[in-house]
């Protein structure tokens, strides 16, 4: 099934993942930082150059709150800036990176210089085969197939 048909017939927030390839254990809760509407940097070599949020898989909404992502989060996102053949399509992403500081379990904070999401499918195989930059620990944690790729984990 394809994404573009889950959107229609199921609304943007409810894509049909198959999961995140293997990863066990619940995700620890990270300030969300990345709003509905927030423009963020893709990471790696697909060819887009910024992804659009479109909506946040997992995230319920509340009375004039925008649900939002944080770090390890899957979003529906399309590309406002890249190939031609990326654009005006939903795809599936996961964030890598966010500016807003977040605690992790041991007690320390950190943030990272930009927003920042790879493309992958429905299965959570990256769709390119490169990250540029660091990967936050928590969502390599989630995402083994994204932390294979990345050149750094932070």
């Amino acid at each position: 099934m394809n994404i573009f048909y889950q959107i229609i017939h199921h609304g943007a927030n409810k894509l049909h993942f198959t999961g995140r390839g293997g990863a066990a254990g619940g995700k620890f809760r990270v300030t969300l930082g990345l709003p509905v509407g927030a423009v963020v940097n893709c990471a790696d070599n697909t060819g887009a150059k910024n992804l659009y949020v479109i909506s946040v898989k997992g995230r319920k909404g509340r009375l004039n709150r925008l649900p939002a992502a944080s770090v390890g989060d899957i979003i529906a996102a399309t590309v406002k800036k890249g190939k031609p053949e990326l654009r005006k399509k939903v795809h599936p992403a996961v964030i890598i990176r966010q500016r807003k500081m977040f605690r992790r379990k041991d007690g320390t904070f950190i943030n990272f210089e930009d927003n920042a999401g790879v493309i992958v499918n429905v299965k959570g195989e990256m769709k390119g085969s490169a990250i540029t930059g660091p990967v936050a620990k928590e969502c390599a944690d989630l995402w083994p197939r994204i932390a294979s790729n990345a050149s750094s984990i932070a």
